[in-house]
């Protein structure tokens, strides 16, 4: 408090930021101290918070531009374990889950011969990219650093998310829901998103890529009966990815993944327009799980118009991505189903 107070007095940060961090210090502090964690104390809450309050305050004296590729900052400052510090208090471990290791192994494999693989992915909050790598960083820790997220206006302009976005590697774009926004500058989002297509397929002709991308075009929401769930894909986001691949001149694949976080940093109700949403944060069960590879031409065979091979390819793999969440959340929920495909290897000596 005593950093965010000295910026507000030095006029280098803004005051309305004030109420809304004492707000997100307060649940983040009742989510780790109620989780029942040995070592989850207010000594660690105020590490953290005074880390994110720090580097929060950096970025309005220092703010980072990103760049159409932004690689993960590591030195002076070590981004991505900020991000993940802060995560790792809120994963209740316990009864978190991982599931179809052996397609991430398959993943694992394609990367070390060269190819690249594209993650289409549902995605429920901010804390995905600390999600998937802490659940993975034990199996398969190649995939929980060097993953590359295709990213959107939100955690590259917020002030609050963008120290966490600079511990990731980053693909930045914005979405289809953002660019009308604000009107007079949809012409310069357009000219950004050309200039990120070229640099995805400029490292994809490279090889060895691991794309993650969320085709639905941003968080889910629960429906009117509360229930998380996959949103649909938007068959304009896969068939860019396919074609990337196709267009890469190396050998791509496509995977389904399915992402159980919804409740441990909820988005708001609704999309909102303006930055500086509240965060509300919780102690809570989490994971991720891998479907089979999506066999693009026998989903397409037969199917001779380019829109309708289009929407097919997208319907599969949102079905898949649905079919792996439903079955990750019965393993979340219910510890009898903890068993292969549905493993915890952080728990196993």
């Amino acid at each position: 408090m005593a950093v965010l107070e000295a910026g507000v007095a030095a006029q280098l940060i803004p005051k309305q930021l004030l109420p809304g961090f004492v707000d997100f210090y307060g649940n983040y502090k009742c989510a780790v101290l109620g989780s029942g964690v040995p070592g989850a104390d207010e000594r660690r809450v105020a590490e953290v918070m005074g880390a994110i309050a720090d580097r929060v305050c950096d970025q309005f004296q220092r703010p980072y531009t990103f760049p159409s590729f932004h690689e993960r900052i590591l030195q002076p400052y070590n981004y991505y374990e900020f991000g993940q510090n802060y995560v790792r208090n809120l994963v209740d471990f316990q009864n978190s889950v991982v599931g179809h290791l052996e397609n991430f192994d398959r993943v694992a494999g394609y990367l070390a011969a060269g190819d690249n693989v594209v993650i289409l992915a549902n995605h429920q909050t901010e804390a995905d990219p600390a999600v998937w790598a802490l659940l993975l960083e034990g199996t398969h820790p190649g995939l929980a650093t060097d993953v590359i997220y295709v990213a959107g206006d939100r955690v590259v302009t917020d002030p609050l998310c963008k120290p966490f976005s600079m511990g990731r590697n980053m693909f930045c774009v914005h979405s289809k829901k953002r660019m009308d926004d604000v009107p007079e500058l949809k012409e310069e989002k357009q000219r950004t998103n050309r200039r990120t297509l070229s640099a995805m397929l400029k490292a994809l002709k490279e090889g060895g890529k691991l794309l993650w991308v969320a085709p639905s075009g941003g968080r889910d929401r629960p429906n009117a009966e509360g229930k998380w769930l996959p949103h649909s894909f938007d068959a304009g986001v896969v068939d860019l990815m396919r074609s990337l691949l196709a267009n890469a001149k190396r050998s791509g694949h496509l995977f389904p993944l399915a992402m159980h976080s919804g409740e441990m940093m909820p988005p708001p109700p609704a999309l909102e327009k303006h930055i500086g949403e509240r965060r509300l944060t919780s102690f809570v069960a989490v994971g991720v799980s891998a479907g089979a590879e999506l066999d693009v031409d026998a989903i397409t065979r037969g199917v001779a118009d380019k829109a309708e091979q289009q929407s097919a390819l997208a319907d599969a793999a949102f079905a898949a991505v649905t079919t792996e969440y439903l079955a990750l959340e019965a393993a979340i929920t219910n510890p009898s189903l903890r068993t292969a495909p549905y493993v915890q290897p952080w728990l196993q000596s």
